[in-house]
């Protein structure tokens, strides 16, 4: 099959400067010559990432790109942007380990963090020696945040952590878990080594989505850490919440990615497939469902860029946020699935793109703020009146 060239009915590429583009070409390159050929196989395990490839996703500057000083690429959000597309075009697992990673481990240590954690930790996580797992959602408590029950208690010069984190992505691969916790003055962020004692972290298995990510369920039992372990510049939920708009920023373009490479896939399929002695490109119901998939990738295009170029200005709102990653994970999702009908009975298998797709993005529609969820986000800024 030939490389693959992007989806840019728009000529948006006009609109891009020269970093933002080599940024994502170098990235294209990646995911199609090093990371696609050895997929299938942890896609055919239960929880398989390629760790052997971490180094060279930190060679490429990918962990914390759009951050500032201690390695950091420092990359335009949109170029950051164009890299979350790249690397979902391979697969949603792998978008993920590097969003985790950047955009709510290292971020808000970047933001939070003490001059001695930034030092301390960055230079590790931006070059790959340190994985870290991200801990706020617990097993009864998702989209309502506030009712986490990890708590966190002042014990002679520090602190001691009980509670259970689930659907944690890298928690067995972490050396480094940002732990979220309810204390008496509020929510509080604690850099946790996973070697301390009564830190325990257990793989969840039979997933049927995001097979080639490791996500996990953290048990912290009796586990003390130090007081200088504790962010110190932020309290309250605009901790995490800040944490996720940074990785819904980033899910919104990569999403974009997996869409592509569904379209890319379906209409090469399409012009190849003979049907009826014709090619089933050729068919009208075919024509509708391409036109559908390019239209709609072109608007999550637009959006996605719009926003990554308030973002660079300083001038992002976090519902902004919630609009482009609702918008773009649903039409995603339903470019996949569209992608896999046309495929026909071929599409249920892993030589193809679009059913393994189709099932990472029911994820990621659930995660970081489902559909519904940022739907109601968006109603209450609109009407002033709260739904929830």
């Amino acid at each position: 099959m030939a490389d693959f060239q992007g989806v840019d009915f728009l000529h948006l590429d006009e609109l891009l400067g020269e970093e933002e583009r080599l940024a994502r070409d170098s990235v294209r390159s990646f995911v199609s010559k090093e990371f696609l050929p050895q997929l299938q196989q942890h896609v055919r395990q239960d929880g398989s990432f390629p760790l052997e490839l971490v180094p060279r996703i930190a060679e490429l500057g990918l962990f914390g790109a759009n951050l500032e000083g201690y390695g950091c690429a420092g990359m335009s959000n949109v170029a950051y942007g164009l890299v979350m597309q790249e690397l979902e075009r391979g697969d949603s697992g792998l978008r993920s380990f590097a969003s985790v990673q950047g955009g709510l481990v290292m971020y808000p240590i970047h933001a939070f963090g003490s001059d001695a954690q930034k030092e301390r930790w960055l230079p590790e996580l931006v070059s790959g020696r340190a994985i870290g797992c991200f801990g706020l959602t617990e097993p009864d408590f998702g989209s309502h945040v506030s009712g986490m029950r990890t708590r966190a208690v002042r014990q002679g010069k520090g602190w001691m952590l009980n509670g259970t984190k689930r659907w944690i992505t890298n928690g067995t691969l972490a050396h480094l878990a940002l732990i979220w916790a309810q204390t008496e003055d509020g929510v509080r962020g604690f850099l946790v080594e996973t070697n301390r004692s009564g830190f325990e972290a257990r793989d969840i298995k039979g997933k049927m989505s995001l097979r080639a990510s490791v996500t996990s369920e953290l048990f912290l039992h009796d586990v003390e850490v130090p007081e200088d372990s504790v962010l110190p510049n932020v309290k309250g939920l605009r901790g995490p919440l800040s944490c996720l708009t940074q990785a819904r920023y980033g899910i919104a373009w990569g999403v974009i990615g997996a869409a592509m490479a569904c379209y890319d896939e379906a209409l090469r399929y399409a012009q190849e497939r003979l049907v009826d002695g014709g090619a089933l490109a050729g068919k009208q119901l075919t024509q509708e469902k391409l036109v559908f998939m390019l239209t709609e990738i072109t608007k999550a295009q637009l959006l996605a860029l719009r926003v990554g170029r308030l973002k660079d200005e300083g001038r992002l709102e976090h519902v902004m946020v919630s609009l482009i990653k609702r918008n773009n994970v649903d039409v995603a999702l339903q470019i996949a699935r569209l992608a896999r009908d046309l495929l026909g009975a071929n599409g249920i298998v892993d030589d193809y793109c679009a059913m393994r797709h189709m099932v990472n993005l029911e994820t990621v529609r659930t995660y970081e703020g489902t559909h519904d969820v940022h739907m109601l986000i968006l109603g209450e800024h609109i009407t002033g009146m709260r739904a929830i």
